[in-house]
């Protein structure tokens, strides 16, 4: 079920990106150094993240994420694979309604090292399978998953139109695509206070909660980075997912996207 690249493609890739440039929250930086970079804010956050998500949304990312695996709807016999999901999560709710099979694929060791051991402290020992990787290169077959989802995931890619194809590669034809991410806000009201707990609030609590401002600060810019609802389903389209379609949650604050590989 592993899959690797093989050397020639990543020295090719290599090539491909020197010197080119991309976007780490509102900073431009060289797109070789963006993973890296990420990977170092989540190291970060890694033992507190359930209260970033919190400080994040309020603590109203349960809920999200209970309307997400509605959308799941966990079975037996579904193979789930949970991108970015190193915490356990989603992976753990999709168990407690039913699931019996699913993969936490996450580029962040940290992470994963929570959500290992947060499934020790849960005495679960079954049907996970934890394994590091990034989600424009996903480490597993081709149409080998019936059900992909990512929470608060793909905001933080370099490539997302690659991982939104790395997406449909994995699914088997019927497998469904689920992304549950911040978004952007249609209430204008409700957009100016978000944006002045964001910039304003949030980093501050950073600091004085994690003593860690700056990968806040990257986290507030990186959710006004991200494309907007319907330039997100129009991506999930040229990746090849069809249906596409989204459910924004809190006036847009976040948004579940849905679509299917046929």
């Amino acid at each position: 079920m592993v899959r690797t690249m093989s050397p020639e493609k990543n020295s090719n890739r290599t090539a491909e990106t020197a010197g080119a440039k991309t976007h780490f929250g509102y900073q431009d930086v060289d797109i070789a150094a963006k993973t890296a970079m990420v990977r170092d804010v989540f190291d970060s956050v890694a033992p507190r993240y359930d209260l970033m998500n919190d400080l994040m949304s309020g603590g109203i990312h349960r809920l999200w994420k209970r309307a997400l695996i509605k959308r799941i709807n966990p079975q037996a016999a579904m193979k789930l694979l949970d991108v970015g999901g190193g915490t356990g999560d989603i992976a753990f709710k999709f168990l407690e309604k039913g699931g019996e099979d699913v993969v936490i694929c996450d580029i962040n060791e940290e992470m994963l090292k929570v959500g290992r051991d947060r499934a020790l402290d849960r005495a679960i020992i079954e049907g996970l399978k934890w394994v590091r990787g990034n989600a424009e290169q996903l480490p597993l077959e081709d149409s080998s998953i019936d059900t992909y989802v990512t929470a608060f995931c793909l905001r933080n890619v370099t490539h997302l139109a690659k991982a939104l194809e790395e997406a449909r590669r994995v699914l088997r034809p019927g497998g469904h695509f689920l992304c549950l991410e911040f978004s952007q806000v249609i209430l204008p009201t409700l957009a100016k206070l978000y944006d002045s707990y964001s910039f304003n609030v949030l980093p501050m609590i950073g600091q004085l909660v994690a003593n860690d401002r700056e990968s806040y600060q990257y986290l507030a810019e990186s959710i006004r980075r991200f494309p907007s609802q319907d330039e997100f389903t129009t991506m999930i389209a040229a990746a090849g997912l069809d249906q596409g379609s989204h459910q924004n949650l809190s006036g847009g604050i976040a948004a579940i996207h849905s679509a299917w590989r046929i």
